[in-house]
């Protein structure tokens, strides 16, 4: 299905029925990353996948695509729906935005999961990373696709799921340089999140990949001290949702149960 977002073209699923539970993608994603978890999922409740900004069928809206603007485009999506209440899950970027929309929209949040994300900005040297891959994609971006993809599994399960990598690779490569960039800008100037932690009257959960290569284990650890927010563990990397599947819809089917 499509919604029409300010001149913008933005692709979204809805299946199921009963509670709501919004799926958003990382970066390089796209919102068909979640059709084996939401096959299972929406046995029991209404899945809603989004198509971020210059993601995906969605269409570019800027030449930065903030966590403000991303989220100012899912709440609208779901406004289009009629849908007050909802559980959000976001993997990677798609946790930063899901962390905007718990602090513009609170009143409307059942629950949040943070999956191989982090309510932490970017370090001075994270942003400088950004700023090297912004040169990269100027140069070539399809390069610098093959290259990032891989680097999102744990060491040993580049070598297992080469196949889901490859379906991935082939996926981002139609993605433009324009949405690509516009998401790494969009992630460098992002505002800690952290407070949402302590002002939630919702259930939290973070997924954590203990072989993450994208994130810092001691500092997802760190930033959720003295909180409510609930930790699960996989052994693996970056990308639960291929690397530890069956794992990851136990953990989403249970916290759902939590979040009224």
């Amino acid at each position: 299905m499509t919604f029409a977002y300010k001149n913008t073209t933005i692709n979204f699923t809805s299946n199921g029925t009963g509670k709501t539970i919004v799926l958003l993608h990382g970066f390089l994603e796209n919102s068909t990353m979640w059709n084996s978890i939401s096959q299972e999922i929406s046995k029991k409740y209404r899945i809603i996948c989004i198509d971020l900004l210059g993601h995906g069928a969605s269409e570019n809206h800027g030449y930065i695509h903030t966590m403000q603007d991303q989220a100012a485009m899912v709440i609208a999506v779901l406004k289009h729906l009629r849908i007050r209440k909802y559980i959000l899950v976001g993997h990677s970027m798609g946790g930063y935005i899901a962390l905007e929309i718990c602090k513009l929209v609170p009143n409307n949040i059942k629950g949040l999961c943070l999956m191989n994300s982090t309510a932490l900005p970017d370090s001075k040297e994270k942003k400088a990373n950004r700023d090297r891959a912004i040169i990269a994609v100027k140069q070539n971006h399809k390069t610098f696709i093959r290259i990032a993809i891989p680097m999102l599994f744990s060491e040993e399960n580049k070598n297992i799921f080469t196949s889901e990598i490859n379906a991935i690779t082939n996926d981002a490569l139609n993605m433009s340089p324009q949405g690509i960039i516009a998401a790494l800008e969009g992630m460098k100037i992002r505002e800690d999140y952290t407070s949402v932690y302590k002002s939630a009257n919702f259930p939290i959960q973070m997924i954590i990949g203990k072989q993450d290569p994208a994130l810092e284990y001691t500092s997802l650890i760190e930033q959720t001290k003295n909180t409510n927010v609930q930790l699960v563990e996989f052994p693996d990397g970056h990308m639960s949702h291929i690397e530890n599947k069956e794992a990851l819809i136990t953990t989403l089917t249970n916290f759902a149960k939590k979040c009224n």
